[in-house]
């Protein structure tokens, strides 16, 4: 059975209007035009018109029943005070859908948004879309200024759209492909292969064009914190979604009344040798993005400042008796493992919730093996774009080099930042632009020296009762990777890389501190039992 085609729309109080009674067909009228197109029949017409309209509304009825007399008008009334209040419109035009009786089995619906505001128009669209009118759109527009046809002139062009885009799969692999190139660009274009990477990069790309507020990146020293940081703003700003620029520190840097001064400014004479006033890092971020890295190094004094300026955009430079104002995104880093820091009182419990609502924990190195080879030849195009010089690696020397970058034996603990100057170091050296596997053997060498030259020392702990030597020799292990992982998470991910891929929501920090506590340990013990060490 054929479906009635049913239109339903606003009285234009301007366009319809137009002409007066005795030439009113030689003009285009949307609500009466869309009547006269013989392969767009319409069945019935839902008219919504102000009652102060009442009397063009009867005429555009008649008109209707005049050009098309099988098409069935019924006006409804819509009181709008303002029809340039979008709340106002928008809840008028809800109350309308929800009320009307649609029956999609026998009837199929079009809302015609050629007619009434700039606002109602956008509601329209945003109540079709969101499917509370089971409906497509259809939008009207005067025939072209050439045509001299009275009766097409009337008529004007129509055209039908469908927000049903699962039909268009051009545009939809269009939305698909640009998503894509976001996150493609997140990583420079890496193609990285760690599926627990790729699928935090997803929703790093998500988040990034969808809200501003604060993001928290963790993970540890040479991971890629500041690097990503400055993607998501270049993103942001491609998409015209931030018109500052990013300002970005270093909070390990910062001490005493130069970290009030550096973050917050200050103004003349607010301490011995401010001989100038100064902005601050917030105020040059107004309407850009702040990272602070390492903002777990801030004094307690200058994270109650922060959190002010988060929440209220506002905050008093160093010596000054009058507020500032700086909107700014925040983007913060850190190695540290946050809850623990909070548990000690280093770091405010209110500020954490705050920067804490998008966490992202970026993997170390050890924890991507696959993804050192496509950041191998990353770091070579780099190298090449610095010193306008091709380096390639010999066919078995790469293999080398890869073998042992892929091994247990890399620590890689300075990350990226260490894999980066690894491969620096041989393109530098490289005679003619070839890495020879000379060079490669040198460059192993090299980091195992490294890697002995900064190993800790070994550690004894104390063990309430004798142990069977498999278990001695997993223990060590495991306080071995404890020793050298920032935070007791960043351990559970390194000792459990494997199986926390087979599970959904992996907790390893506390499948840790469980097993340590098997031999009464705790990684407090561990961690303190080093500092002394160290000290």
């Amino acid at each position: 059975m054929k479906k009635r085609r049913v239109v339903i729309g606003m009285l234009g109080t301007v366009l319809d209007k137009r002409g007066k009674r005795a030439n009113r067909w030689n003009k285009w009228r949307p609500t009466v035009g869309l009547c006269l197109h013989p392969d767009l029949p319409v069945d019935r017409f839902e008219l919504l018109c102000q009652p102060r309209d009442a009397v063009l509304a009867q005429r555009v009825v008649e008109d209707i029943a005049l050009a098309s007399p099988h098409t069935e008008v019924r006006p409804h009334t819509v009181t709008l005070n303002d029809p340039w209040d979008f709340e106002e419109v928008y809840a008028a035009l809800l109350d309308f859908a929800t009320r009307y009786p649609f029956d999609t089995e026998r009837e199929e619906y079009l809302v015609h948004i050629t007619t009434g505001t700039h606002v109602a128009q956008i509601c329209w669209f945003l109540l079709t879309e969101a499917r509370y009118l089971p409906a497509g759109l259809v939008q009207t527009s005067p025939a072209h200024r050439d045509v001299t046809d009275a009766a097409l002139t009337a008529a004007g062009t129509y055209s039908v759209i469908d927000l049903d885009l699962s039909r268009y799969t051009t545009l939809t692999s269009r939305f698909q492909r640009e998503q894509q190139q976001s996150v493609s660009f997140l990583k420079a274009g890496i193609d990285t292969r760690n599926a627990t990477f790729n699928r935090l990069i997803d929703q790093i790309e998500r988040v990034a064009l969808r809200s501003t507020a604060p993001i928290l990146l963790t993970g540890p020293t040479g991971a890629g914190k500041s690097f990503l940081a400055q993607r998501i703003f270049q993103l942001r700003q491609s998409r015209h979604q931030v018109q500052g620029r990013l300002v970005a520190v270093n909070c390990a840097t910062l001490r005493g009344d130069n970290a009030m001064s550096t973050l917050f400014g200050h103004v003349k004479g607010a301490f011995t040798g401010a001989l100038q006033a100064r902005a601050g890092l917030l105020r040059e971020a107004d309407g850009g993005v702040l990272f602070l890295d390492e903002i777990a190094e801030l004094g307690l004094d200058e994270q109650a400042m922060l959190l002010k300026a988060i929440e209220e955009k506002t905050f008093l430079p160093f010596g000054a008796d009058k507020e500032v104002h700086s909107d700014f995104q925040l983007i913060a880093g850190t190695h540290r493992d946050m809850p623990q820091w909070v548990a000690e009182g280093r770091f405010r419990e209110d500020l954490y919730a705050r920067i804490n609502m998008w966490t992202f924990a970026l993997p170390g190195l050890a924890q991507r093996r696959e993804d050192i080879a496509p950041n191998v030849e990353y770091e070579l195009q780099r190298f090449a774009g610095q010193q306008q010089t091709q380096v390639r690696f010999d066919k078995e020397a790469k293999a080398a080099y890869l073998a042992f970058a892929c091994s247990p034996q890399a620590v890689w603990r300075g990350n990226f930042r260490e894999l980066s100057a690894s491969v620096a170091r041989m393109a530098t050296l490289a005679e003619q632009g070839r890495i020879t596997l000379a060079l490669v053997e040198e460059e192993i060498a090299r980091l195992r020296q490294n890697w002995r030259s900064i190993s800790p020392a070994p550690v004894s702990l104390p063990v309430k009762e004798e142990i069977d030597l498999f278990d001695q020799r997993q223990l060590k292990t495991v306080i071995e990777v404890c020793r050298r992982s920032a935070s007791l998470s960043e351990a559970g991910r390194t000792l459990f890389a494997v199986s926390r891929q087979k599970k959904q929501n992996p907790n390893d920090a506390d499948r840790l501190r469980k097993y340590l506590a098997r031999f009464d340990l705790s990684w407090e013990q561990i961690r303190a039992n080093d500092e002394g060490i160290s000290s």
